[in-house]
């Protein structure tokens, strides 16, 4: 179903539900996020940021809802239709999910050499500039076991770029960085970001990631979304769990809850 093209959202989500069994997930989820700004999901662990990034990307299919991109439902797209709309997409893994036995300029040229028809010479060019975009001009040659950890982030980077997207998804960037490694890649994502114009959807728990990089922040708790706006707005929101979110107060009582436990291997 295809409903009239915002030109001001890029992602449109509408009452959005997962289900894992029986086991809400994501809860009636309503937000909406605007080209070229960075949009974090913010949350504790279990909350189903991991899960609604997946739902967004059309790994997940959601239970009920609408996810709208570009004005087409990505929840009512069959499979070659998925393909068609991720080729307009970027996604960043925690791991980077580089392949081990190409090099860093073969990882970045897959997606070029997969689905597009470029001469070989072209697809060189294109792989060489997105290497230079992260700071990577002169690592092409190397192996990904190469890398170190920053840099094996920042490869993957630039093959979510490849394809030049609309769009990138960063599932938790920062994870395993020391901070000022974090902090170069927080201004790498600002730098492409104000570059491009570059829509970024960003899922991490690291606060001071999120004071450089957040535009709309989108905070979690138990699949729904308990307060969105910039960070200044959040950050006076008087929910209580936004409160124990910001000082970093401890919740004593989920501790013991094996459901809570289960949890945070599921969402």
């Amino acid at each position: 179903m295809t409903t009239e093209v915002s030109t001001e959202y890029i992602i449109e989500v509408k009452d959005l539900v997962v289900k894992y069994g029986d086991r809400v997930v994501l809860d009636g989820l309503n937000f909406r996020i605007r080209r070229g700004e960075v949009f974090v999901i913010l949350g504790g662990s279990g909350c189903g940021k991991s899960t609604l990034l997946r739902t967004l990307v059309g790994l997940q299919r959601p239970s009920a809802g609408q996810i709208l991109f570009r004005g087409a439902d990505i929840a009512q797209m069959n499979d070659d239709e998925l393909v068609e709309v991720r080729k307009r997409m970027g996604m960043c893994f925690q791991g980077s999910a580089l392949f081990n036995s190409m090099t860093v300029a073969d990882n970045v040229a897959l997606p070029l050499r997969e689905h597009t028809r470029l001469e070989e010479s072209t697809i060189e060019i294109m792989t060489k500039i997105k290497l230079e975009l992260v700071g990577l001009g002169g690592c092409g040659h190397l192996l990904p076991s190469e890398l170190s950890g920053g840099m094996r982030k920042r490869a993957g980077l630039a093959r979510a770029m490849a394809m030049d997207p609309e769009i990138i998804f960063y599932d938790e960037p920062s994870a395993g960085l020391d901070p000022i490694v974090a902090a170069g890649l927080d201004n790498l994502i600002r730098k492409l970001q104000s570059t491009f114009n570059l829509t970024s959807v960003v899922v991490t728990h690291e606060m001071a990631s999120v004071e450089v990089i957040a535009d709309t922040l989108c905070l979690l708790k138990g699949g729904r979304i308990i307060a969105m706006g910039t960070l200044d707005e959040v950050r006076a929101n008087d929910h209580p769990f936004v409160r124990q979110f910001f000082e970093r107060q401890p919740d004593d009582d989920v501790q013991e809850n094996p459901d809570y436990i289960r949890s945070l291997t599921q969402a």
